[in-house]
């Protein structure tokens, strides 16, 4: 249902449809997808659960997490009458947002990089990057994929880590 209330959403020329497609998605998963382009082959996490994800262009194989924020970090000059810091993120191909980040205004995120859990990122950042913290960003690790990949891990072998971690914790106790 989610997948299909978002192809409504975003790619339906009927605006009554996709506008009702829009109130679905807020009211059943508490998010809002505005996007000018987005690419079909984007994916949500958790169904986009709390996220707003209003960009200028959201490219291929781009991955959101839940709670993320895209969108304009605009301001109006009162001295020139004027707004500044007008328009909305570009997300670059293979992008993956982690849970809680903020992406704000016109800015472009440079293919395959990873923005982690909870950065507010209002400054481009480059191909190839893990970006953290408040607009802070590393050349990524070649041999590393973080938060997601293709193939990823089963679920079976999530649950046995934290078992062990649950005898750890408990053992540590007495």
């Amino acid at each position: 249902m989610f997948y299909k209330l978002i192809k409504i959403n975003c790619y339906a020329r009927n605006k009554l449809l996709k506008k009702l497609a829009g109130n679905l998605l807020e009211k059943f998963y508490g998010c809002e997808i505005n996007c000018m382009e987005i690419d079909p082959s984007t994916l949500f996490a958790h169904h986009a659960r709390g996220c707003t994800i209003v960009a200028s262009k959201v490219c291929a194989n781009v991955v959101f997490y839940q709670n993320v924020t895209i969108g304009s970090n605009m301001k109006y000059n009162k001295v020139l009458h004027e707004w500044e810091n007008v328009g909305n993120p570009i997300i670059g191909t293979g992008v993956v947002i982690a849970d809680g980040a903020k992406i704000l205004g016109p800015v472009i995120i440079g293919e395959n990089t990873t923005i982690a859990a909870g950065a507010i990122i209002t400054k481009s950042i480059p191909a190839d990057s893990v970006a953290f913290g408040v607009n802070q960003f590393k050349p990524k690790n070649p041999d590393y994929e973080l938060v997601f990949y293709s193939d990823m891990i089963a679920p079976e072998k999530i649950i046995e880590a934290n078992l062990q971690l649950i005898n750890e914790y408990e053992g540590k106790k007495d």
